[in-house]
């Protein structure tokens, strides 16, 4: 089977998707809503729907990664509290410094010299420092799902063309950040599913032309790239496409998704639309 044009759609989820009210199901007479919405993800699924519908007879493989979580983590709420023992919010940054200093402390005393060890690890690779979200993604939930028009798009791919899509599952490991599908910020040799995912690299570097969208520009897309890039062969970079009308980043890390933008442009990556990109 060729795999010559694929498309690599990392986290279409819920729960990434600024969704309107209409959109979102009920519990008990209650309204579900996206944990962790990224302004433009709901328009930039709707478009990419769109292209990939027009686009089925060419696309020759579908990659679906998913963010699935855990509420315990130690990138949740869940799993810090502050020196006096309250609630420490979502989108709170934390460093190895200040659990030091004691201005924050894991909810159970036993997990500390992991926490620390995890905490010096990852500041070590100077990728990103620890950031406590809202619990997202969380495994089996609603959040969890893929947006329903790219996930109706996908069903339509596979009866056209024939194939599966392949679903990559990546972030139920409570002890490390996981934005790459490829690998986790600090891999943990013990835990398989934290290291290097040489299937799915294998199966991205046969692409003669690979397609770039999903959610969010300024982490999982951004960090899935980087790390394929680094472990791909030289020359490579060029066939990367980077459908930019269809992804976009966290509300405040507006500056991170430009710079990826850039520097992948730098390194001789595509930038398309889907106006503009044609198969």
């Amino acid at each position: 089977m060729t795999l010559a044009t694929q498309l690599l759609l990392i986290d279409p989820q819920n729960d990434f998707c600024d969704l309107p009210a209409a959109l979102c199901p009920t519990l008990d007479g209650t309204a579900l809503q996206p944990s962790l919405p990224v302004p433009g993800a709901h328009a930039d699924m709707q478009r990419l729907a769109g292209w990939l519908r027009a686009q089925m007879q060419a696309v020759d493989h579908i990659t679906v990664t998913l963010d699935a979580h855990q509420v315990f983590d130690i990138a949740h709420p869940a799993f810090w509290q502050h020196a006096d023992g309250s609630a420490v919010p979502p989108f709170t940054a934390i460093t190895a410094a200040q659990v030091r200093a004691g201005a924050y402390a894991p909810r159970t005393p036993v997990h500390l010299a992991r926490a620390l060890a995890y905490l010096d690890a990852l500041e070590a690779r100077g990728r990103y420092t620890l950031m406590v979200w809202p619990v997202h993604c969380e495994i089996g939930s609603w959040g969890h799902g893929v947006h329903a028009e790219v996930q109706a798009a996908c069903r339509d791919w596979q009866v056209t063309r024939q194939r599966a899509v392949t679903h990559v599952f990546k972030g139920s490991h409570p002890w490390t950040e996981h934005y790459s599908a490829l690998a986790a910020e600090v891999p943990d040799p013990q835990v398989p599913d934290t290291c290097l995912n040489h299937a799915l690299l294998g199966t991205l570097l046969q692409a003669q032309r690979l397609v770039v969208a999903g959610e969010a520009s300024s982490h999982c897309v951004r960090a899935t790239v980087e790390h394929l890039l680094e472990a791909a062969p030289p020359g490579f970079a060029p066939r990367v496409v980077l459908l930019t009308d269809c992804m976009s980043p966290v509300h405040g890390f507006a500056a991170q998704h430009a710079d990826f933008l850039q520097r992948m442009q730098t390194t001789g990556v595509q930038l398309h639309t889907t106006a503009t990109l044609r198969l």
